[in-house]
């Protein structure tokens, strides 16, 4: 990470690149910084950085009130995702809105519990009335080793949490890892995908 503070200035620029509220979809794929610590002093959450060092994504507002809703935020601190907890669900069921709406949610994911050794970790269904099932995705691997993938239902790649390295090779710590999300995925529903593995297999 070459800047810890947000360049605010770049804000809009940034999340057209990144292909957010619907600025179009880049060509290539996007790498970013995450790291789990919040803005806020002492305080639980993310701030994401893109290639260049300026903040892109930040999630600060759950440190000491109600895990079952989480927002994501650009680097304005305005709303892209809200994240909540499914009401009367069995197990580790939650849902995406967009912004801070609270009726008709865009995707539904739920951690996927198995009796037999499974690799999945959890289900992306699309809420969209008329949406096809084959747009569900799948997540596999291991979140609490920062290794894991998202997939579509042909099994190709859409994004994928990897530990990051330092410029010698060494893997840094797991609070701070690499987001790559391929053209065919929005970044931020990448991001709110990384805060519900947090939720669901994470340490805290």
């Amino acid at each position: 990470m070459t800047k810890v503070h947000p360049n605010t200035s770049s804000a809009e620029s940034a999340r057209a690149e990144l292909g957010c509220g619907g600025a179009g979809v880049v060509a290539e794929a996007t790498v970013l910084t995450v790291w789990r610590k919040s803005l806020l002093f002492n305080g639980n959450g993310f701030t994401v950085f893109d290639g260049k060092g300026n903040l892109v994504f930040r999630v600060d507002n759950y440190a000491s009130g109600s895990r079952n809703e989480i927002v994501l935020m650009d680097v304005a601190g305005k709303p892209l995702l809200s994240i909540r907890r499914k009401k009367l669900s069995l197990g580790d069921h939650w849902l995406i809105y967009s912004g801070e709406e609270v009726i008709n949610p865009r995707f539904a994911v739920k951690k996927c519990t198995s009796l037999r050794q499974s690799k999945t970790l959890a289900r992306v269904t699309p809420c969209v009335p008329g949406a096809k099932a084959f747009a569900t995705f799948v997540i596999e691997g291991s979140y609490s080793q920062r290794s894991c993938c998202v997939y579509d239902n042909r099994h190709q790649q859409l994004a994928e949490i990897k530990r990051k390295e330092s410029p010698q090779g060494i893997a840094l710590g797991l609070d701070v890892f690499r987001l790559t999300v391929e053209p065919d995925l929005d970044s931020s529903l990448a991001m709110a995908i990384v805060i519900l593995l947090e939720q669901m297999f994470g340490s805290r």
